[in-house]
Order: structure tokens, then C-alpha cells, then sequence
């Protein structure tokens, strides 16, 4: 075991790190002296170099922050709201309610996007049934426009010409403060909708499995004692539940920082760069503009995202964890 993860995971994270210090076309051997060592420059391209790398790094990530911190929530409180429904011994056609709501999940995310931009299109079922109630919809999948702006515009407490004001003078990584401010684009939140309703299914499974494996006594003793369904969901589910807290929100968040596959299907980044994520920008560097190193820089710059973030969500959640099983062995303990 220690053999194949040295061949095929520890060797090519040291080779792709190797590749991000090089100016590489991937057309010769990066390990002789036909390839051009250029150190750091990769990284200080997409960091601290004024120009379109950066410019369109930066909006990467802006991109992704945004569907990173609407995407982990939803999907895990649908999944857990899934989870807690299709756990009722009193339900009818359980195994079939599992089945519905799991099927997104196996079923190509290819087909799935596809699906989604006939749904979504101007003149779409979505846009058709938004009709029926007197709603005009967006053409979606081309609406660079992000909501914040575009809510506060519609509520007349911004410029709609000029949103975000004195915060367009100045910015960070070659956005202005208004372009980080300005909200997922109309059609990021499509791919939200998409993710969530594709993935949820997964951590339900995951949080059934859980579920089912609560002790029956602290429910029935919690319902002797008079404890509704909310409190039992705060005092004794969702403490027995945080170490799958804790992978759902990992999985989730791993996920969705290294999107690509509905971004690619689903306009390559358009409209206006609005959907561009660093995985594939990481791609698009690599394979269309021949530019290896960059691609590889982006890759290991998002995995340097990751790791604190997940370990950040680690620590949070174990600490809290430790101080409601403490409570609750001396609740347990007293009785």
C-alpha cells in the first residue's frame, strides 16, 4: 500500500510541484535542461504581478468563495433535513423516498448539466413556470450581473449604472473592492442550484447512516423527560452527529474549492468570467494555453487554501464536540 500511494499520489504532487517552478509547454522532458527553471515567478505571476493572470486568478477565487460559502451550508442542511425525514420509523415507502432523493447523485454530472442549461435557458421551464406567477426570469447562464448589486439596485439603494460606488476606486489582486463585494452572478447561482441538488443526496446517506446509529435510549429518554423535536435535534441528534458534521463539511468543502466539470460543461467560465473557478483555470492554463506552469502554481495555491480551511473546520468543531460529550456524560452520569 505504501508503494502504490508513493507511485501514483506522493510522486505526482512532488512532480506538479516541481513543473509550478518551470516555464513547461509539456511537450519535453520537464526533468532535463530544455525545460526553463523560473523559481517563484509562477506564483508571483498570479499573486503579486499586475496583469490578466492575476486579474483572472483573482476572479477564481472570488468565484469560488462565493460557491464554496452558499454551496457547503445548503447542501448540508438539505441533506440533513433529508436524512432526518427519511429516518422516521412512521414513514411510508422509506426505501423508495432514499432512492428519489439519492438518484441525482449517480447520475452523470455531465448529463445533469446539460439538462440543466435546456431548464434554465431564456426561454426555459424555469423561466416558464416563473411566468405563470408573474415573474420575469433572468436569462440565466448569461447574466454576468452579480446579486448584490443587482438587489440593492432593484431596492433603489445603489446606483444600477455604477454599483458599489467609492468601493470601485480600490481593490486587492486586480479587482476592485466592488468586483469582490458584488455577490455570485446570476448564472454562478445556477451552478449553485446545481451542485446542491446533485450532492445532497451523498451526505444524506451519510447522515442516515449516522442517524440510525444513535442510541434508541437517549431518544426515548429525552421523550420522557418532555423534550420536543427541536430540542431533541439541539441537545441530543446534532452532538451525536458532529464527527459526520465534520466529514460532510470537509467533503463539501474540498468539493466544491476544485469544481470543474459543470463549469466546464456549462459555458467555460461565461459569462464575463463570472463562473471561472481555479480548478479550471488551472486547466485552461495547462492544456489550451500550453502554459504547464501556471496550471500546476494554481493547483498547489488551492491546496494551500484547503488545508487551513479544513483544519480551521476541524478545530472548531472538535472543540465544541468535546465540551457536549462532557455534558452529556454528566448529565448521564447524575441520573
Amino acid at each position: 500500500m505504501v508503494v502504490v500511494l508513493g507511485l501514483f499520489m506522493v510522486l505526482p504532487i512532488l512532480m506538479a510541484l516541481w513543473v509550478s517552478l518551470l516555464h513547461w509547454d509539456g511537450q519535453s522532458d520537464p526533468f532535463t535542461a530544455h525545460a526553463d527553471f523560473v523559481g517563484l515567478r509562477n506564483y508571483r505571476d498570479l499573486l503579486g504581478q499586475d496583469g490578466l493572470t492575476r486579474t483572472l486568478f483573482a476572479t477564481s477565487l472570488r468565484n469560488t468563495a462565493y460557491y464554496v460559502l452558499l454551496t457547503v451550508p445548503l447542501q448540508t442542511m438539505l441533506a440533513l433535513g433529508l436524512a432526518i425525514t427519511v429516518n422516521q420509523r412512521m414513514l411510508r415507502g422509506r426505501g423508495a423516498a432514499r432512492t428519489i432523493f439519492y438518484f441525482p447523485s449517480v447520475t452523470s454530472s455531465i448529463a445533469v448539466s446539460t439538462v440543466f442549461l435546456f431548464l434554465f435557458q431564456g426561454s426555459g421551464s424555469i423561466n416558464r413556470m416563473l411566468s405563470w406567477v408573474g415573474v420575469k426570469g433572468p436569462n440565466w447562464f448569461a447574466d454576468p450581473r452579480g446579486v448584490v448589486w443587482l438587489v440593492l439596485g432593484n431596492l433603489g439603494l445603489t446606483d444600477r449604472d455604477h454599483p458599489g460606488g467609492p468601493l470601485a476606486r480600490h481593490g486587492v489582486l486586480g479587482l476592485s473592492w466592488a468586483d469582490w463585494f458584488s455577490g455570485p452572478s446570476v448564472a454562478l447561482c445556477t451552478l449553485i442550484l446545481l451542485s446542491v441538488w446533485t450532492t445532497s443526496g451523498t451526505f444524506m446517506l451519510i447522515f442516515l447512516a449516522a442517524l440510525q446509529d444513535i442510541p434508541r435510549n437517549l431518544e426515548e429518554a429525552a421523550a420522557l423527560d418532555g423534550v420536543n423535536r427541536r430540542q431533541l435535534l439541539r441537545h441530543v441528534t446534532l452532538p451525536a452527529l458532529r464527527p459526520v458534521l465534520f466529514l460532510v463539511l470537509t467533503l463539501g468543502l474540498i468539493a466544491t474549492w476544485q469544481v470543474f466539470d459543470q463549469v466546464y460543461v456549462m459555458g467555460k467560465g461565461a459569462p464575463g468570467n463570472t463562473t471561472l473557478t481555479p480548478a479550471y483555470l488551472s486547466y485552461s492554463s495547462g492544456f489550451d494555453n500550453s502554459d504547464y506552469g501556471h496550471g500546476a502554481a494554481i493547483a498547489f495555491i488551492l491546496l494551500a487554501i484547503i488545508l487551513p480551511l479544513a483544519g480551521l473546520q476541524r478545530w472548531v468543531l472538535r472543540e465544541r464536540g468535546t465540551k457536549a460529550v462532557t455534558r452529556g456524560v454528566r448529565v448521564r452520569g447524575s441520573r
